[in-house]
């Protein structure tokens, strides 16, 4: 017995100290968005986020491998997937046309509302069609970011719109504030949490928080874990990964764990 105890002890004590990598199999690097706030951000160097928690849940049971989120800027994160160097970044919409070199992507992990928010002087009149009621005016998106629509998109081409490009919630959101812009378009959630921020922060006060103003829902969109396509077969695991990954996403949307993880990140 005593030999028993002895050699369960020997065996506990290796796994313990063995890399995460032993024990966990394959090591996997996944990059996250630093600053897309209530979803994706940095906070101390560390990933935080409603799309981080529910890739950890869904990690921690990926049999065969060690995942570690890292946060990154979104175009740098988009540019590594193109070069093929990054395995994976979240939470890019579904547009394979524009980003070619994004395949496969996963399961949906989140549907987003994609909202245009005005100053109070941009809306003194409704302007119920998107884009045609906006055009003349300045509107914020985040760099890199994919949003809008193919008609909004065309009429910037066009000059009927004029973008400019911040590269986070805040960044926009005080561009509006400066009247550098008259709008912002992005996920409603984003925006209304980013504000609630700003305010706490005193980087706007409440009158000027009450100048924004929700114009327009102008669709839904997925977020997704999109994989780079660019990789010449250096992750020889991507298959297995993913498929293993969407079985545990659609356990997690069925069972009501994910519905649960926005709950408690918005209270």
């Amino acid at each position: 017995m005593r030999r028993i105890a002895i050699w369960i002890l020997f065996v506990a004590t290796v796994l313990l100290l063995a890399p995460p990598g032993a024990r966990g199999g394959t090591e996997v690097t996944v990059y996250g968005d630093n600053s897309y706030p209530p979803y994706s951000y940095e906070e101390n160097g560390e990933a935080k986020g409603i799309y981080v928690e529910i890739l950890k849940v869904a990690f921690s049971r990926l049999e065969g491998y060690t995942v570690t989120i890292k946060p990154t800027p979104w175009k740098r994160g988009l540019k590594e997937l193109e070069d093929g160097t990054a395995f994976a970044l979240f939470p890019p919409y579904y547009h394979p046309e524009k980003r070619p070199f994004i395949k496969p992507y996963s399961k949906p992990i989140l549907t987003e509302s994609v909202v245009c928010f005005c100053n109070k002087s941009a809306m003194a009149n409704p302007r119920p069609k998107w884009p045609e009621d906006y055009f003349g005016l300045t509107i914020g998106k985040n760099a890199g970011f994919e949003i809008g629509g193919d008609a909004f998109n065309n009429a910037a081409k066009e000059g009927k719109i004029k973008v400019v490009e911040g590269k986070s919630n805040e960044s926009n959101l005080l561009m509006m504030a400066k009247g550098r812009a008259d709008c912002y378009v992005n996920d409603r959630l984003s925006i209304l949490t980013e504000l609630s921020r700003l305010e706490k922060s005193g980087a706007i006060t409440a009158d000027e928080r009450a100048n924004y103003v929700e114009a327009v829902l102008i669709n839904e969109e997925k977020g997704f874990l999109g994989f780079t396509d660019r990789d010449q077969g250096k992750f020889t695991f991507k298959d297995d990964f993913v498929k293993k990954l969407d079985q545990i996403l659609d356990e997690m949307q069925k069972n009501g764990e994910i519905d649960k993880i926005v709950q408690n990140a918005i209270k």
